[in-house]
């Protein structure tokens, strides 16, 4: 289906919930070291309740290792600094859906690789973010919508 990426993340029961999307809708989640948690903490394993071991999971030890091992081509890099909406760019099963740590987004530098590809949400002005998970769901099923209509 799709590959989720997580680049630093921060909150265990974020990544928890993210994992548990991931197993309901057939995606591999990556998670890029270093981690706010350790991926066998508990409070990880709660979030994503029973799914956790049912989860295509990747580990990258390092944002350098992921870089040089996928093809940026078929990378979106979730941001508010982008111009394009997520819903204004095709998807194609096998892309990967990257997201930065909940404090800190990801680095310029990475997205700067590839500019043409950072998507935002559209949000009011009241606000500052969504929460990691929301986020991941509103763009995932966004790509799962495009390419598949009703998803069952």
């Amino acid at each position: 289906m799709f590959n989720v990426v997580l680049v630093h993340p921060k909150i265990p029961p974020n990544t928890g919930n993210i994992g548990r999307l991931c197993v309901n809708t057939g995606s591999t989640l990556h998670l890029v070291k270093p981690l706010g948690f350790d991926i066998s903490d508990k409070a990880v394993k709660r979030a994503g309740l029973d799914y956790w071991h049912k989860l295509d999971l990747k580990i990258w030890e390092s944002l350098e290792e992921f870089v040089t091992n996928v093809d940026l081509s078929r990378c979106y890099f979730a941001t508010t600094k982008a111009k394009k909406n997520y819903f204004e760019v095709s998807y194609k099963p096998g892309d990967f859906l990257v997201f930065g740590s909940e404090t800190k987004g990801l680095p310029l530098d990475l997205m700067q690789r590839k500019w043409d590809h950072a998507v935002k949400i559209p949000m009011s002005k009241e606000g500052r973010s969504l929460n990691l998970a929301v986020s991941v769901g509103i763009i995932l099923y966004e790509a799962i919508r495009q390419n598949f209509g009703a998803f069952v």
